[in-house]
This record gives C-alpha cells, sequence and structure tokens, in this order.
C-alpha cells in the first residue's frame, strides 16, 4: 500500500460513515423490534433470504459509496459479481444487512457493513448496527472506535473463562479439549467480530462459507483493536479473491489468539497454527 493510504482512508471515513447512517435508517423503517419485519422477502437461488430492505440499503449505498470514489470496483451481497474487480487497486464491499434472518425476525442483532479495500487489504471499515445504537468504525492505522470511543480487545491470554461465541457444533468440539464461557448466539457475523473488538466478548469462531462482505468491514475494526482474525490454522483472511468464499475463522482478542489456535490444533492435528 502507498503512502496515500492513510489520508485517503481518513477521507472518505466520515462521509461513507454519513451514508452507513442512511442506510441504517432506510433498513430501520421496514424493522419491527420483537416481531416479523414489514418488508417484503423472498429467497434467493441457494435458500438465503432477502428483503426489499437489503435491495434499498444495496442501491442506495451503491450510489452514495461509488460518487466517493469513482474509481473503486463493488462487491456486494446483493449484487452481481464482476470479474472486474479483480484488476481494480479499490474496491468497495458492501454487506447491506449483515444478519438478514435475524433483521426478518426482529431481533437487534444486524448490521450495514462497509469496508474498502486497497490492494485486497481492507483500509476503512464501517460496522452500523442502527437497533444496538452501535456504530463500530476503523481506519488502517488509526485505531478502532464505537460510537466514537476508542475501542480496545480484552487482555485475556487464556482459554479458561474466556467468553466465545459460534456454532455449537464447534463450541462443543472446543470445550472437549479446553474449558471456556460459551455465550449466546451472534447472528450477524460481523458484529460478532465487533463485540470482540470491543471487549464484550473475547473469542469467536466461524463455520466455514463466509464470505468478504461478512468479514472485511468487521476485520479491520478488530484488528485495530488488538485483536486478530485467521483461519484455522492461523493463516491471514485474504479479500477480494476470484471466489470471495472463506473456510473455518477464528476471531479473538490478540492475547487469547495462540492459545485458542493451539486449542483447536487438537482436534485437527493436521492443521497447525502459523
Amino acid at each position: 500500500m502507498s503512502a496515500s493510504t492513510l489520508p485517503l482512508a481518513a477521507d472518505l471515513l466520515k462521509a461513507a460513515g454519513e451514508s452507513c447512517l442512511e442506510a441504517g435508517a432506510i433498513a430501520l423503517d421496514l424493522f419491527r423490534p420483537g416481531e416479523k419485519t414489514a418488508a417484503r422477502t423472498w429467497s434467493k437461488s441457494g435458500g438465503s433470504p432477502v428483503t426489499e430492505a437489503d435491495i434499498g440499503v444495496d442501491t442506495f449505498l451503491r450510489i452514495r459509496l461509488s460518487e466517493l470514489l469513482p474509481e473503486a470496483a463493488w462487491l456486494s451481497e446483493e449484487t452481481v459479481d464482476d470479474a472486474q474487480r479483480l484488476a481494480r487497486r479499490f474496491v468497495w464491499v458492501v454487506d447491506p444487512i449483515d444478519g438478514t434472518r435475524a433483521y426478518m425476525s426482529g431481533s437487534p442483532d444486524w448490521a450495514v457493513c462497509v469496508a474498502l479495500l486497497d490492494e485486497g487489504a481492507p483500509i476503512l471499515g464501517i460496522v452500523h448496527a442502527p437497533a444496538c445504537d452501535a456504530t463500530y468504525t476503523a481506519v488502517i492505522g488509526g485505531g478502532a472506535r464505537r460510537n466514537g470511543e476508542t475501542i480496545r480487545s480484552s487482555a485475556l491470554g487464556k482459554l479458561a473463562g474466556a467468553r466465545i461465541a459460534g456454532p455449537k457444533p464447534m463450541l462443543d468440539a472446543l470445550a472437549r479439549v479446553q474449558p471456556f464461557e460459551p455465550v449466546g448466539r451472534i447472528p450477524s457475523l460481523a458484529l460478532r467480530l465487533t463485540r470482540i473488538a470491543d471487549g464484550t466478548i473475547d473469542a469467536g469462531l466461524i463455520s466455514p462459507d463466509a464470505r468478504d462482505w461478512d468479514l472485511a468491514a468487521a476485520d479491520l475494526v478488530l484488528r485495530e483493536a488488538g485483536g486478530r482474525l485467521s483461519g484455522g490454522d492461523g493463516t491471514p483472511v485474504a479479500y477480494n479473491r476470484p471466489a470471495p468464499v472463506h473456510g473455518m475463522l477464528v476471531a479473538s482478542a490478540g492475547a487469547l489468539a495462540v492459545p485458542l489456535l493451539d486449542a483447536l490444533a487438537q482436534l485437527h492435528p493436521q492443521a497447525q497454527p502459523g
């Protein structure tokens, strides 16, 4: 990345953040806390749900963000993928509503997620969870914030007592190796990561098939807060590949990364932490 990366990200953060707040308001208009959403819903190919709010937010953000940085390509859950992004330096990565099922059911655990990649690495990240009254932001080298206040991941360095979220089968398997404190399900992957970033929980496990748009914004927030996201073998997460799909992932506070990866290696001896 060039020396211009940090000022570029910092200059864009305010405007992109304002766009995310407006996008969140669009989604909130059809959200019903504790009840089924008022939005029209249907199933995409493959069976995953989508709502008119997802499409409305996606359209709004594509217009706004493309105006901010016209040379950037676009990768979003709700837009047909364009392979031209692979040749672009900058790419906007957007999940209009991360946690659509939660949104549909009236759970507050959903978020509007926006990241900007520079040569495949996130340099700007925004995770806006309007129903939780929480907005997480980060720029590369500039730290992470929640509602404008600096955040840091926990200093816990051992699994005993660690608060860990994730799919129940993965937590059950880990519990056979090391004791810890499982926490309730967090349906939004982005919020699972940002709650590690702000110290609400200490770690999270992510099953295979997460996509760039689920992760990129929250990954930067977590990293800037002192945490770490990696593959189950410790390998870094790579973005803007031809297929933006990931295998099993592990997120944690920085000091907990090695103990957690070591414990997972006991479940899968062939995968040694890196």
